[in-house]
């Protein structure tokens, strides 16, 4: 054993020891030289004096004094400096980033959940806007073709309203074929069923019913009165809504209704161009215009035979004008001849025709696509707000005499429009629940 650490101690310099006893020097022999110990920056050789190599004394001192210290900063690399030299015996640090503190976790997620529901508020304050673009469009559609076929049947003397009412349908086809497909605005859909096909048929003709009936009647009474008429469509929605989905409501929702019947009664006994025959085709249009409202949403909102609203108008415009060709070539004789016969002596008729057709093809349109947006309800209350706004318009253009109980019972109808779209609500609410 002597002689092993004899043959041990032969081989170090004379001036180590193979177990220090510094402290120094033991930690010194653990770590590496390139990171631990570094020369003294005022000696330009590394040799020793020969004090230095006979006395241990003096070699601990010059260790201690020689001996100096490096820190690595904490998050950096060292082999991104540029004054640290690497070596082989250089420690090898990773970049670990810091373990962000609770307040700044807690702003992150803050500031993601901002932005999801800012994303959230955006989409639907764009889909607000989409709406509010096609109740104005339906607006101004359908007050522009109030106007003209007043003008049209009661001023301008063209008494033909079905034969009108063809070319509104005729319009309607081809606008919608040139959207769907010319321009291909929406895809094309194709009727998958003969239960599909007898809905649009039945649609088709409840509507061509409810636009002849409201032309005839433009030609009897104002459009004030008109409009009166029409802010019931709310009581036969509620009635038709009942007989065809057997949905009943509640007895609130049904007393609602009895102020919409009171105005329009009062209305009619003070109206000073009061006519028995348009008040009833009036009725007539009402009516089913408020099954047509029905019976379209039904169509638009069901999975299995959902279309497009353009895609209805393609299918039911041609529909409509051929179940009224017969009907105004009996009554109304060969209105087409009549037409151009008048045409020759005024040709701004043609302008006329052209323009109604082309305002009711945006009415029709505007029409589905507040349907399909909001319910067949919202769009009777949109209607009247509607109806008001035409009333008094024509009443600013065509200067009709109006009463004061006539405007009162208008104004009783569309209170009672509201207190029915309230106490809907409120039945909803409780059924919710």
């Amino acid at each position: 054993m002597t002689h092993h650490r004899h043959s041990l101690t032969a081989l170090l310099p004379h001036n180590h020891t193979l177990f220090p006893s510094h402290p120094i020097q033991r930690l010194s022999c653990l770590l590496p030289l390139s990171s631990t110990v570094r020369s003294d920056p005022t000696s330009s050789s590394p040799s020793h004096t020969p004090n230095q190599h006979n006395t241990p004394h003096h070699t601990q001192t010059n260790m201690v004094e020689t001996q100096t210290w490096t820190t690595t900063r904490r998050n950096s690399n060292p082999r991104l400096e540029s004054s640290h030299v690497i070596t082989d015996d250089t420690p090898l640090l990773l970049d670990i980033p810091p373990t962000p503190p609770s307040d700044a976790r807690i702003s992150n997620n803050n500031n993601v959940s901002s932005s999801c529901s800012v994303g959230v508020s955006s989409s639907g304050s764009s889909s607000s806007l989409v709406t509010t673009g096609i109740v104005a469009s339906w607006y101004a559609s359908n007050i522009g073709v109030l106007l003209l076929n007043k003008y049209l049947l009661s001023i301008y003397g063209y008494k033909y309203p079905i034969f009108l009412t063809i070319l509104h349908m005729v319009s309607c086809s081809a606008y919608s074929s040139a959207a769907v497909h010319v321009l291909r605005l929406v895809p094309y859909q194709r009727i998958h069923s003969r239960r599909q096909l007898v809905k649009i048929v039945i649609l088709s003709g409840v509507f061509s019913f409810s636009v002849v009936c409201g032309n005839a009647s433009l030609r009897y009474i104002p459009v004030s009165f008109n409009q009166a008429i029409g802010a019931t469509t709310p009581f036969f929605t509620a009635v038709f809504a009942f007989v065809i989905t057997c949905r009943k409501e509640s007895p609130e929702v049904y007393l609602s209704l009895l102020p919409v019947i009171l105005g329009i009664v009062v209305a009619s006994n003070s109206e000073p161009l009061f006519h028995l025959f348009g008040f009833v085709v009036c009725i007539g249009s009402t009516a089913g215009r408020a099954l047509k409202s029905v019976v379209q949403g039904i169509i638009l909102s069901s999975d299995s035979e959902k279309l497009h609203s353009m895609n209805l108008l393609l299918y039911m415009a041609p529909m409509a004008a051929a179940i009224l060709l017969p009907f105004s070539l009996y009554i109304e004789g060969n209105v087409a001849a009549i037409t151009i016969q008048k045409a020759r002596a005024d040709w701004s008729i043609i302008l006329l025709l052209a323009g109604n057709a082309t305002v009711a093809y945006l009415v029709n349109l505007t029409n589905f696509l507040v349907t399909k947006h909001t319910s067949a309800l919202t769009l009777q209350v949109l209607g009247n707000a509607k109806s008001a706004v035409a009333a008094v318009v024509s009443v600013l253009i065509f200067r009709n005499p109006v009463t004061v109980m006539g405007m009162t019972g208008f104004a009783v109808t569309v209170m009672g429009v509201v207190l029915y779209s309230e106490a809907k609500k409120r039945s909803k609410a409780i059924a919710a629940k």
